[in-house]
């Protein structure tokens, strides 16, 4: 039984910076199996938060400077990473950063040069895993799923609150999975209006009460209205909701405290709408898990019919960069990594792009 040794490495759009998990990954005759042998997060400094976030507005020049300069930093943190526990790795499998999102226009483009990456960490490395299905039609989005259908399809449905919420579930024999809504960027935001990266444990917005102009604005957002398959980025973000949130004056409390009424809410709406069984059981993973009021605030509306399984800190922080490793497993052995149920393309895909150190 071959091992995959692989360092995933994810940086989301809630952009508190960069996760590099170290997986082994193997094949039982049963499927696919992994365990998490070392993990880190590294936050992103001011300068790097500012100019990720700002990256949308950049010009094509100054945006592939960026690519460049990102893709040769991924490196040198992960080559640090190896040096330090002294890691066997096959190959280093790496989602980037998502700065540009508009299936709809046919191109997405996540920042992290892949040759960069490869020359400054002397691995190879797979990474670009959307734009092949962005070709094919698809939204490119979500990609956990296929993770979520071979490494947890013991669960009735997979909840990742990162920057964004997105679902995936089993459904007349495949898999669906589609972007939510909101999560954690739009929590993020506020909580940087008095300079704090996030408020630890929604202990602030278990203080605040519902602004129910700012609720409604928010609910009648048009997205949440969209058939699946769908997804949003931060430009959607940017657009739509900043006005709302930048216009609504209100204390800091008041604001976290609708917003995590919003979110959950789009949740509650979507779990309902497919309604597979009684007794459902809900994994939730991304940082909004750690998020003890979001988790309480979300039970209380789901009701006693959906019960929420909140795995281990490690998994709950590193699913996703794990989830990469396993795509870039499934693209190094030419296995489909991406699903048309999910994203809409035309078929099935194998993506990534394999880029040799020098």
């Amino acid at each position: 039984m071959k091992i995959y040794k692989v360092i995933g490495l994810m940086s989301g759009t809630s952009l508190d910076g960069l996760d590099l998990a170290y997986c082994h990954i193997w094949k039982t005759p049963i499927g696919w199996d992994f365990e998490i042998k070392r993990s880190k997060s590294i936050a992103y400094d001011k300068t790097m938060e500012s100019q990720l976030k700002n990256a949308i507005y950049l010009p094509a020049t100054e945006l592939l400077e960026l690519h460049n300069t990102y893709g040769s930093w991924l490196g040198k943190q992960a080559k640090a990473f190896i040096d330090k526990y002294h890691l066997e790795v096959d190959f280093i499998a790496s989602h980037g950063h998502t700065t540009h999102h508009q299936p709809q226009k046919g191109f997405t483009f996540q920042i992290g040069s892949g040759q960069h990456l490869a020359h400054e960490s002397g691995k190879k490395v797979i990474c670009d895993f959307r734009s092949n299905d962005v070709a094919l039609g698809g939204q490119g989005a979500p990609l956990v799923p296929i993770g979520d259908q071979l490494f947890f399809g013991q669960y009735d449905y997979c909840l990742n609150l990162g920057g964004i919420s997105n679902i995936s579930f089993q459904k007349n024999g495949q898999r669906l999975a589609y972007d939510i809504g909101l999560a954690n960027m739009i929590l993020n935001h506020i909580t940087q209006k008095i300079n704090l990266n996030y408020d630890k444990n929604g202990t602030m917005a278990s203080k605040g009460q519902i602004n129910s102009y700012m609720l409604q604005e928010l609910n009648k957002l048009e997205f949440y209205q969209l058939p699946f398959p769908k997804s949003i980025g931060f430009e959607w973000f940017v657009e739509k909701v900043l006005p709302i949130v930048d216009n609504t004056q209100d204390s800091i409390e008041n604001l976290l405290h609708t917003s995590i009424h919003h979110i959950t809410e789009q949740i509650n709406v979507q779990i309902k709408l497919h309604n597979i069984k009684t007794n459902s059981r809900l994994f939730v993973t991304g940082g909004g898990a750690l998020n003890t009021f979001l988790m309480d605030t979300l039970q209380d509306k789901l009701g006693a019919n959906v019960k929420i399984i909140i795995p281990t800190d490690t998994l709950i922080e590193f699913k996703e960069a794990l989830i990469f490793a396993l795509m870039g497993v499934l693209r190094d052995v030419e296995e489909t990594n991406c699903l048309s149920s999910v994203t809409g393309a035309k078929k099935d895909c194998s993506g990534g792009v394999i880029y040799l150190p020098s």
